[in-house]
């Protein structure tokens, strides 16, 4: 019998990327070896709005694709959170290295919509909202958390394409 990684329960079955599980345990381990090596890491909320008049099969699962291929080194991951959620976890990773794979992320999104914008039963804009953390005794993993979800939410009521902080 041949296994498959591709398919296994560490990865949402529409989009084949790691699901939310999966991320949450190894967001938490690098989280605690971050505290240890004072390195600095990143979560990002990536949140496609993605408005189709019919169902495109495979649609999502071809971004999700797209985006992972964005994400050059090996040790950054994305998960889907929920329906319109995705996660990228980017570890030991500087600020202006921050500024760079969101910019990479954006031009990969923007290169997806030239390449099926010829099909008009479906339009895509997103959000991304990223912050930098060094994880420290008195910072939680769960404030960072929060912290990344009030500033996607802020984020849904304003004209930008992405915003950037630090924790």
């Amino acid at each position: 019998m041949i296994f498959s990684f591709r398919n296994s329960g560490f990865r949402d079955p529409e989009t084949g990327v790691y699901n939310q599980t999966y991320f949450l345990e190894v967001f938490n381990r690098e989280w605690h070896r971050h505290l240890r090596e004072k390195e600095q890491l990143t979560l990002v909320f990536l949140r496609p709005h993605l408005h189709e008049t019919y169902h495109h099969p495979g649609l999502l699962e071809s971004l999700t694709n797209n985006i992972e291929k964005c994400l050059l080194r090996a040790t950054d991951m994305i998960a889907r959170l929920d329906d319109d959620l995705f996660a990228i976890g980017l570890f030991n990773i500087s600020d202006h290295g921050i500024e760079i794979v969101v910019e990479r992320i954006e031009q990969c999104m923007d290169t997806f919509v030239q390449e099926y914008e010829r099909d008009h039963s479906f339009s895509l804009g997103y959000k991304i909202a990223a912050i930098g953390c060094r994880p420290t005794r008195e910072k939680s993993l769960e404030a960072l958390f929060e912290k990344v979800d009030q500033l996607s939410d802020e984020l849904e009521h304003n004209a930008n394409q992405h915003l950037l902080s630090s924790m």
